[in-house]
């Protein structure tokens, strides 16, 4: 594999926008990539994954998705990882075949949750089987036990995985368990390994127990802010980088009262960025106008640090 540069710091998990009569709109791509790049100041993109609806995308949709992103993204994002899970090992092996055909700079799976695997073993099996199709491309596996019922711990997947799958590069961590997140850290001597953290609104607390970066909806929106708290926590400033943590903790904790899902992040993208996201595909349904007023005047109302 020739040598990449390190994944860091900040990556949206982005949302797939729709039509209204719900097929994928491929051409606010363009504007997307250059709202994350230029008012956002991200510059990683994480593909299809639960924000993007990608398990409720048909393969044909999550394939023009994968290479409309490739296209858009580049000489301007510096990473784009393509999720490729899937309920069935052939579909999830054809997706890998195709990122890595598209130049995806990596591809990440999560567990299957129909007929899950129930040890360590039955789940690197699963993941070397995807990986092996993709034998150029950084492997991630994306650990989010909230939605998959998969709750082998990540610590113990690790011992032994380079053996079984050379390409693995690390992790997509999306669960509350820091003791867990901080046991493979603490492994990670060598620091081969990108520790990727999914739970926004934790985020400093698995920066503080060594998190490489983050993946996460916010970023789409408050990623400027975030990678302003990540400055701060850099240098060190940690009273400033709890301020920037406690405010989306602020907006996040209002939205969440009121029902926050995939729909309602379309719709703060929406009015945040200008750009139409569109609906959500059923089962999931639009937000709700009362949701859109409250969500807006919540967020206008946050005084960030400095003026931002």
């Amino acid at each position: 594999m020739t040598p990449r540069k390190k994944l860091k710091g900040l990556v949206a998990a982005t949302i797939t926008p729709m039509t209204p009569d719900g097929r994928i709109n491929l051409p606010v791509i363009r504007q997307y990539v250059d709202y994350l790049v230029n008012e956002q100041n991200v510059k990683n993109v994480f593909v299809n994954g639960t924000t993007g609806e990608g398990l409720s995308l048909s393969i044909q949709e999550r394939k023009q998705l994968a290479e409309e992103w490739m296209c858009q993204g580049k000489d301007k994002l510096d990473h784009v990882i393509i999720h490729v899970g899937a309920l069935n090992l052939p579909e999830c092996q054809e997706l890998a075949r195709h990122a890595a055909a598209i130049g995806a700079g990596g591809i990440a799976v999560i567990a299957p949750f129909f007929f899950k695997p129930t040890n360590k073993d039955e789940l690197v099996a699963f993941l070397q089987k995807v990986a092996s199709e993709a034998p150029e491309v950084p492997f991630y596996y994306y650990h989010i036990p909230p939605l998959t019922g998969v709750k082998i711990r990540v610590e113990e997947l690790l011992d032994g995985i380079k053996a079984q799958i050379p390409t693995f590069q690390g992790v997509k961590f999306s669960d509350t368990d820091l003791l867990d997140l901080a046991q493979c850290i603490n492994k990670n001597e060598t620091g081969e390994f990108e520790f990727l953290y999914g739970v926004d609104e934790q985020l400093l607390g698995a920066l503080a127990v060594g998190a490489n970066g983050a993946v996460g909806s916010t970023y789409n929106y408050l990623g400027r802010q975030t990678n302003l708290m990540l400055q701060a926590f850099a240098k060190p400033d940690f009273a400033l980088a709890r301020q920037y943590q406690f405010l989306t903790g602020e907006f996040l904790n209002f939205v969440i009262k009121l029902g926050f899902g995939v729909a309602q992040t379309k719709a703060v993208m929406t009015f945040v960025s200008g750009i139409p996201m569109g609906p959500p595909r059923l089962p999931l349904v639009d937000a709700s106008s009362e949701f859109i007023i409250k969500a807006k005047a919540k967020l206008d109302s946050i005084v960030w640090p400095n003026g931002n």
